[in-house]
């Protein structure tokens, strides 16, 4: 990368992360701030966008994290299959609804062991 290039990407404000890492760290923060605190608290496997929009723009305030951010994280959830949208609801993998019937915490990391485990 040139010296033009690489100082562009700082004034940008870009970080050193991969696409990958990027998209990771996108579904993780979707997940464990928005995602399943809502899930545990509607107490239900399911909920509608009106919800997520909700305690999405909640969450965009308090932890100062751009709507767009956590948009490309719920998009790479769906693509992940961890999330289902079937035209009127999102609802999370059936694997995981053990976890909500405990009302445990669940992180990103073993959201991605429960998945991929069972295939």
């Amino acid at each position: 990368m040139t010296l033009v290039k690489s100082t562009a990407r700082i004034k940008r404000g870009l970080n050193n992360k991969g696409k990958y890492a990027t998209s990771t760290e996108n579904r993780r923060i979707v997940w464990e701030y928005i995602i399943w605190p809502l899930i545990l608290e509607l107490d239900r496997s399911y909920f509608t966008p009106r919800d997520y929009h909700k305690i999405r723009d909640k969450v965009s305030i308090e932890k100062n994290i751009p709507i767009s951010k956590m948009t490309g994280g719920m998009i790479s959830l769906m693509v992940k299959d961890i999330l289902v949208w079937d035209k009127k609801y999102y609802s999370i993998h059936y694997e995981l609804i053990p976890y909500l019937r405990k009302r445990t915490s669940l992180d990103y990391a073993t959201v991605l062991r429960e998945i991929s485990s069972k295939k």
